[in-house]
């Protein structure tokens, strides 16, 4: 039988959905850039990636109604992968399509998705149980 161990670190991070908020992920991930040893030019765009997802729950995700976004960094020797969650209205990432994209890339203030994608190794956009949330998940491998 093989025991596998991953080799891997996960920070959590939770804030409230306002935009005066998204900063601390920011920070977060600076923080975690020096344990990574991550150059200048991948922290940059891992930053504005991250800010793209938290805007998207900031958003979208509750309305005017307060709510959380939960951030998480798993950090692995060969990779960084950030999860952005919310438990607000939802969406279903494969209705508003276009030629295959998201019809929200589009549209202006709506490239975010096309953003994190031109960044990301690999992404992965899935809508909550129950209509209720979603989750943005995205790895950036090192």
């Amino acid at each position: 039988m093989a025991h596998i161990v991953e080799d891997s670190r996960m920070v959590r991070l939770t804030i409230p959905a306002k935009p005066e908020y998204v900063t601390l992920s920011r920070l977060a991930l600076t923080g975690l850039a020096g344990v990574l040893a991550l150059p200048d030019d991948t922290l940059a765009d891992l930053k504005l990636a991250l800010t793209e997802a938290c805007s998207n729950s900031v958003r979208h995700a509750y309305g005017d109604a307060d709510g959380r976004v939960q951030i998480s960094f798993q950090l692995s020797e060969d990779r960084l992968v950030v999860e952005v969650s919310d438990d607000g209205a939802g969406f279903d990432p494969g209705a508003n399509t276009r030629n295959g994209e998201q019809a929200d890339d589009l549209t202006e203030g709506g490239l975010g998705i096309a953003i994190i994608r031109s960044i990301a190794d690999e992404l992965e956009i899935v809508a909550q149980e129950h209509g209720r949330g979603s989750r943005l998940r995205f790895v950036k491998l090192l």
